[in-house]
């Protein structure tokens, strides 16, 4: 004897239709355990975040220090040469100020400012004899010449310098045509 149809309709599982109560359990339980895993993995992802915005805000920092205080140690080798040239135009104003201790004190400070330009990566390119090079060399003019061959360097106008393997600034030269 069969129901009418809204009497069976709530009895699917008493018919064969649909999950028995043992199944039914089991996939509440399986949901329970995904939507707890759905959550883990929100929580891990949120974490993720936050640590990735501290790392961008603690680069930013950095990057900032870096920027700002980058040349500490190249100004605190400088201060020497601010010292020499200092002194030195308090001996020019010395009464008896001779050229050759001006000179001296000129030599000195060059130096001190060489030293420190070097101790930074700070290169002279000084070309003189040398072939010319267009990437390193910049040319001034052409001139003659039966002592140095055609396309070398017969005078430097201008040392360049490298910083590191970078040129900050050619060397201003003459080219000799040769002879």
């Amino acid at each position: 004897m069969q129901g009418t149809p809204e009497q069976g309709a709530g009895n699917v599982e008493a018919e064969g239709f649909g999950p028995a109560a043992g199944e039914q359990a089991a996939f509440e339980a399986e949901i329970a355990a995904l939507q707890q895993r759905v959550a883990d993995l929100e929580g891990t992802l949120l974490r993720e975040r936050a640590e990735a915005e501290n790392q961008r805000k603690r680069w930013l920092r950095e990057f900032e220090q870096a920027r700002k205080y980058g040349v500490e140690r190249l100004l605190g080798d400088l201060l020497p040469v601010l010292d020499s040239l200092e002194q030195g135009i308090k001996a020019a104003e010395a009464p008896g100020a001779g050229i050759d201790s001006l000179r001296q004190g000129a030599d000195m400070t060059l130096k001190l400012l060489l030293k420190a330009g070097e101790s930074h990566g700070l290169g002279a390119v000084d070309p003189q004899g040398q072939p010319f090079d267009p990437e390193a060399h910049q040319a001034m003019g052409m001139q003659p010449s039966s002592e140095v061959a055609a396309d070398h360097v017969l005078a430097v106008l201008q040392k360049g310098y490298r910083l590191h393997d970078r040129l900050v600034r050619p060397a201003l030269v003459i080219v000799s045509q040769g002879g």
